[in-house]
């Protein structure tokens, strides 16, 4: 799987509907707290409408649900992994991204032959109260050494101005939630990142 430098994620299709259209080219659909229909609604209109626009869809967490409805590529963390039917994706041709945290989740995830794995949060981040601290980039340097040909994200408390240094240390690609999520211009903020990731990475 070869990641666009820049990984949106939305938390409503009408997110990933707003802001795909501008250019975005990896997007990750994470439903939280929603009935199993409403996930699968969104689901369903996001794969159309992610196929339209040629962006690769991702589907966080709901494995199942992507499986029935031909979605391409799950994102599972390391929680989900307790449960997730690994040789069923593989049946179907589903890839799927791995979240890790310290050297014990990484070795756990990379053992599953994993499309990418993501670590995090690289910065302190706003978007949820995690057990872990900033990782750093000297984690992301590790985390690259490692992780060898399997693409690495990196995630949390990102923005455009640390762009260099996340890529300097090895990352392939960087995962967005809350810079654009909290911005007051969406979608000018997105061509911001966008512009940032393909004029940084390498």
């Amino acid at each position: 799987m070869t990641l666009d430098p820049f990984y949106l994620i939305v938390s409503h299709v009408g997110q990933l509907e707003l802001l795909v259209p501008h250019g975005v080219r990896l997007v990750q659909l994470r439903i939280k707290d929603q009935p199993e229909t409403e996930v699968r609604r969104q689901i369903r209109r996001a794969r159309d409408f992610c196929a339209v626009h040629r962006a690769q869809l991702v589907v966080n967490d709901h494995w199942q649900a992507a499986l029935d409805l031909k979605c391409g590529v799950v994102h599972l963390g390391q929680e989900d992994m307790e449960t997730v039917d690994f040789a069923a994706l593989r049946r179907a041709g589903v890839r799927f991204g791995l979240s890790t945290h310290d050297e014990t989740e990484l070795n756990r995830a990379l053992s599953h032959g994993p499309a990418y794995v993501a670590l995090g949060p690289v910065y302190p981040t706003l978007l949820k109260q995690m057990k872990w601290g900033p990782q750093g980039l000297d984690r992301v340097r590790e985390w690259k050494k490692a992780a060898g040909q399997t693409p690495l994200v990196g995630i949390g408390g990102l923005t455009p101005e640390r762009l260099p240094g996340l890529f300097a240390a090895g990352a392939d690609c960087a995962a967005v939630v809350t810079d654009i999520a909290t911005a007051e211009n969406p979608e000018a903020r997105c061509a911001e990142w966008i512009a940032a990731t393909r004029g940084n990475a390498t």
